[in-house]
């Protein structure tokens, strides 16, 4: 197998968009479109992956990082002159290089290697990736000679009426010989109605020079969906979204409503597990097998073990453990380390704080900023009062305390292990090991107050 190479075009504008956000870096299903093409690309063995750029430019290597290279195109003057700018990289290696098109988030590596063993198969010097498009507005079309063979790639905007009805599309996605590639662009000239240099137009100067150009036509015209504005972003979201939805059901996960279901590319998920309607999970979220999951959750960033159930719940960066219960309507702030077998319920916010085994919040508390050990009950209404104004301060408390209800520990302070806590409390010092912390006036009666009251309102 001959060497290959990627190049991914990522330097548009995108102003159809209508966005201050680069165009590549718009997201589907929670990962921005270039992330997309340039994962799916990493799962094929290439010998070189650049990436164009232009404005953005920063914005876009922050995201991808520095696995890869990146070339700068100054002027937006078309997919030929974006190339171009990989010339200094790429010109003088012998190999195929592919060329795919940063807003295409749906191709997938299977298209793309096939594209590349039939590319190899044929010995063509171009290979162009199409499809059959219904409706082929927009799209550059594929004009075939006699034989059936590519004569030449026309932009809709420069096709004639005839040249129009064609429906099999160019989907922006090549294979060159890569000295041939870089030799023919020098050729490319910008005579359109745009005034830019086309890649296509590297086909047809290989053609007039005699040699031979392939199509492969791919199954899935999804696949081939560009994203230039939000009506195909929100359409690349629908069909990204099924997709994943159903590779997870194929695992063994039970999603009772897939359309109303929301999962990242880079979620993992364990078998048996059921995700009810209206469920986001989002970023790298891993669950694990038998949780059940909604209806209404949102899952970010987070890792949730085997048997958990969050319902109507917010969980975002944190760890939670095996046989955790959560909500209905709980919060899980980042940076929050739930164990085995917790018990986080009703109007509970969780942020910054490690929960013991077995320890219960039950409902309306507030614990941020804690060390929360095992066994531990937190009464209804229990609040670490952790912010001054000006810093935050840890509440510590120990395994098998009790907090009783409407409780509020004002940190820095610890409650020792298997102390209580009176209901109604406000602690400010600590409490020590097996002792009761009663911090509230003494209640006093005064009786037959509200007779003396409303005589002296009568009077």
């Amino acid at each position: 197998m001959s060497n290959r190479f990627a190049v991914i075009l990522a330097a548009g504008q995108g102003t159809r968009m209508k966005s201050k956000l680069y165009k590549v870096l718009h997201p589907v299903c929670g990962k921005p479109m270039v992330q997309h093409v340039v994962d799916q690309v990493k799962q094929l063995q290439f010998s070189d992956i650049v990436v164009i750029v232009g404005h953005g430019a920063e914005q876009v290597r922050t995201q991808l990082g520095d696995e890869i290279t990146y070339t700068v195109q100054e002027e937006q003057l078309g997919t030929g002159h974006a190339v171009l700018q990989a010339e200094q990289l790429l010109a003088t290696k012998k190999g195929v290089t592919v060329v795919l098109c940063g807003d295409t988030p749906l191709v997938t590596a299977e298209t793309i290697e096939a594209l590349l063993s039939y590319h190899e198969q044929e010995k063509a010097l171009a290979t162009v990736l199409t499809a059959h498009a219904e409706d082929p507005s927009g799209y550059g079309r594929i004009v075939r000679n006699g034989n059936g063979h590519v004569e030449r790639i026309v932009e809709h905007k420069d096709a004639s009426d005839s040249e129009k009805t064609i429906q099999e599309i160019n989907t922006g996605t090549y294979c060159f010989d890569n000295q041939a590639l870089f030799k023919a662009l020098q050729n490319v000239g910008n005579q359109n109605v745009q005034g830019e240099y086309y890649l296509p137009d590297v086909i047809e100067i290989l053609k007039n020079e005699g040699e031979k150009i392939a199509a492969y036509q791919t199954d899935s015209f999804e696949e081939t969906l560009g994203v230039n504005d939000r009506v195909a972003l929100a359409e690349s979201e629908r069909i990204m979204k099924e997709r994943i939805n159903k590779k997870w059901m194929r695992e063994g996960v039970s999603i009772i409503d897939p359309s109303n279901t929301y999962i990242s590319a880079d979620a993992k998920i364990g078998q048996d597990t059921i995700i009810y309607p209206g469920s986001m999970i989002m970023g790298s979220s891993i669950l694990g097998s038998d949780c059940i999951i909604g209806p209404h959750s949102e899952i970010i960033d987070s890792k949730v073990g085997d048997g958990t159930t969050i319902k109507q719940s917010v969980v975002h960066q944190s760890s939670i453990g095996n046989d955790v219960s959560i909500g209905p309507f709980a919060h899980i702030r980042p940076l929050s380390s739930i164990e085995d077998e917790v018990r986080v319920g009703n109007f509970v916010e969780i942020k910054k704080t490690s929960m013991g085994q077995r320890s219960k919040a039950s409902h309306l508390s507030y614990i941020g900023d804690a060390e929360i050990g095992a066994d531990v009950n937190l009464g209804c209404g229990s609040i670490t009062v952790n912010y001054d104004g000006v810093n935050k301060y840890l509440t510590k408390v120990e395994d098998g305390a009790f907090i009783g209800c409407n409780s509020n520990l004002i940190a820095p302070v610890t409650v020792g292990k298997n102390a209580y806590v009176a209901a109604g409390s406000t602690i400010t010092d600590d409490v020590p090991e097996e002792a009761l912390s009663v911090a509230r006036a003494r209640q006093v009666n005064k009786e037959g107050y509200v007779t003396k009251i409303n005589k002296k309102k009568n009077n």
